[in-house]
């Protein structure tokens, strides 16, 4: 899912003048329609009123229609909002758009209705000026829920765009080598996407398996508890939880991370209840891995994990194939 359309949103001052500019324009461009000055009067006014309504009510419409509706969104998107901005706050503001937009379709047709009506030049005009000032004063109404959606929209456009598809999700501890075997995974020119939450990222790489298209999402792993865990680890979880269909956890010899904490956050991941292999990197540093390839039954040899996810992903359905790879996980022994 991709939140790229919803689009900037404008504080209410801009809003404002941008709408009774498209007013004073509309009226400018248009051509005279009757000789008649009290018919001409009513035609400006009009026109006026209905170009700056019209552009208001686009505005509000837009926000309305650009932004997710949040309670349909899937668990992983869902769970992510409620734990990335104030899911109160968006409903309310949301809200207040729609409430903004009622009030001036209600104002728009009500002056109109007295300038149709209407025989007095003057009364039109201030009519005119009357509904102005009152579309105005809705619109300062909301302007800090205006602020409050478009805050809430660049915390949207910063999340990873997952495909509902089969997916690995390759799990551990920053700079274990998880990139680089999600880019040896995905191929030699792999079509990966960078995500930025501060100075990390969460990547998502793509491969296509007996013509079905895999996802691969390099999940940095941590040991603190959820309501610790900085934007991209929480995602990381999230993604675990919600998306992964496969675990590939990358053990680091080099010891970047000590490996009793390595080893920690690999058992961590049984809460998941997700079929998990093991996978050891850098071992051009650190030949000798037997100890993980014993105790874990660790693999080394990337063919042999690629082929592992694609007889895995070859099958019907994501429910059988959780079934064989489960049993080839319990039967190779002691990965957990």
């Amino acid at each position: 899912m991709s939140f790229a359309k919803i689009r900037p949103i404008e504080r209410a001052a801009v809003m404002i003048d941008i709408a009774f500019r498209k007013g004073a324009t509309r009226v400018a461009k248009a051509p005279k329609q009757s000789t008649d000055y009290t018919k001409r009067i009513r035609e400006v006014e009009r026109m006026r009123m209905e170009a700056m309504c019209n552009d208001l009510k686009a505005r509000f419409n837009a926000i309305l229609h650009d932004f997710p509706q949040i309670d349909e969104l899937t668990p992983f998107y869902h769970e992510l909002v409620l734990c990335t901005m104030d899911y109160d706050e968006v409903k309310k503001s949301l809200g207040a758009m729609n409430w903004a937009l009622e009030r001036i379709e209600r104002f728009s047709r009500e002056y109109t209705f007295k300038v149709t009506k209407c025989e007095d030049t003057d009364k039109m005009k201030e009519y005119r000026k009357q509904l102005y000032g009152r579309i105005a004063s809705i619109v300062k109404q909301v302007d800090k829920h205006l602020l409050i959606l478009d805050s809430a929209r660049k915390t949207f456009m910063e999340f990873p765009v997952i495909k509902n598809i089969p997916t690995v999700a390759i799990v551990g501890f920053p700079n274990v080598g998880k990139t680089t075997l999600l880019s040896r995974l995905t191929g030699s020119t792999p079509e990966i996407d960078s995500y930025a939450f501060t100075t990390k990222t969460l990547n998502v790489g793509y491969l296509t398996i007996h013509k079905n298209k895999i996802q691969f999402i390099d999940t940095p792993g941590t040991l603190n508890r959820f309501n610790r865990m900085n934007n991209i680890e929480k995602q990381a979880y999230l993604a675990m939880k919600h998306i992964a269909d496969l675990l590939v956890y990358v053990f680091d010899p080099t010891e970047e991370y000590p490996m009793h904490e390595q080893v920690a956050l690999y058992k961590t991941l049984r809460e998941f209840n997700k079929p998990i292999v093991a996978f050891v990197s850098k071992t051009d540093i650190i030949p000798d891995v037997s100890s993980l390839e014993s105790k874990y039954s660790a693999m080394t040899d990337l063919s042999i994990l690629k082929r592992l996810i694609e007889k895995k992903f070859s099958y019907a359905t994501i429910a059988a194939a959780h079934t064989m790879l489960s049993g080839l996980v319990l039967c190779s022994g002691r990965l957990l």
